[in-house]
């Protein structure tokens, strides 16, 4: 099956095609304007990207949105997590923001919600992969991207999620989580 996936981030492409071997995939085409993202949930934005980009496309598109809630935070910065430092903030920024407002230790959640639209028959379909942890005393790691560095999760203590291999990840993550649960929704149409 060959889906397009509504984004321009390479490393959730890469992610994408990773997690869901024997499916093709397709990017937007070069110049697409992504969507404004005016959701109020990972599901609600992840849905708006795989709309407009099913529109854009006339394909079956895929979107996720992801994020990270911090519990002490009362859930910051959550679908704002790509922003969080400022609208035009990278990985970096963010980072240091995640550094500078909490405490090792500190309980985090990723959050990862996938859409799947076919503007064929209209068939909308959402998913969610959530993965635990906790904040590390330092960033540690130079694989993954975002928030990498700085999380912990409970299901292998003691690494940070950049220090763990690619097949590693993908068995504990959100992502890797909410794409097991669409292609076993997939796997049933």
């Amino acid at each position: 099956m060959r889906l397009t996936v509504a984004t321009h981030n390479e490393h959730k492409l890469t992610e994408f095609a990773r997690l869901m071997p024997g499916y093709e995939f397709d990017l937007l085409p070069p110049g697409a304007e992504a969507p404004v993202e005016d959701g109020d949930s990972f599901a609600a934005n992840a849905l708006i990207k795989a709309r407009a980009g099913a529109l854009l496309s006339g394909a079956v598109t895929i979107a996720d949105d992801s994020g990270i809630c911090v519990e002490s935070l009362g859930g910051e910065p959550g679908i704002r997590s790509a922003r969080w430092a400022g609208e035009d903030s990278d990985d970096a920024a963010n980072l240091q923001m995640l550094i500078a407002k909490t405490e090792p230790g500190d309980q985090l959640e990723y959050v990862c919600a996938v859409a799947y639209c076919d503007p064929q028959s209209g068939t909308e379909h959402t998913v969610e992969g959530r993965c635990v942890g906790v904040r590390a005393a330092d960033p540690r790691g130079i694989g993954g991207f975002g928030y990498d560095p700085a999380f912990e999760p409970l299901e292998a203590p003691g690494r940070t999620m950049a220090e763990l291999s690619g097949d590693e990840k993908d068995l504990i993550s959100h992502r890797g989580s909410a794409v097991r649960s669409l292609t076993a929704w997939l796997s049933s149409q």
